[in-house]
């Protein structure tokens, strides 16, 4: 089946206090576990802003590490799904749960190939 990334922008997330932010964190952990008992969910998780960031460029044949993200734009990931369902219907099924879970848009791309299979 075909792997679909559900993803969204930092810059999409409304200000929510705390108290809004727990509840919203609830109603998605319910959704998680569906998911999970459904067998579609691959991976999900959300970026940790306060950790270190850095880039690595392997072109000279070398790694060379750098510390930071050298975004061009605001947009940057702030969290993701990676679902495997069986065509474009369910992945817009489950990305319309989770942006009506989380209370904010969703992204929603197909992965070329079978990528999972490729390393198990």
């Amino acid at each position: 089946m075909p792997e679909y990334l559900i993803a969204f922008n930092d810059e999409w997330v409304p200000h929510y206090t705390d108290e809004e932010l727990q509840e919203k964190a609830r109603t998605v952990q319910v959704l998680v576990e569906e998911m999970k008992d459904a067998g579609v969910l691959v991976v999900t998780g959300g970026l940790d802003d306060a950790a270190p960031v850095f880039s690595v460029d392997a072109s000279s044949g070398t790694p060379l590490f750098t510390d930071g993200p050298f975004v061009e734009s605001k947009e940057h990931l702030g969290g993701f799904a990676v679902v495997d369902v069986p065509d474009e219907e369910n992945a817009r099924l489950w990305a319309g749960k989770i942006a009506t879970a989380c209370g904010w848009p969703q992204e929603v791309r197909r992965f070329r190939g079978a990528t999972k299979r490729a390393w198990t």
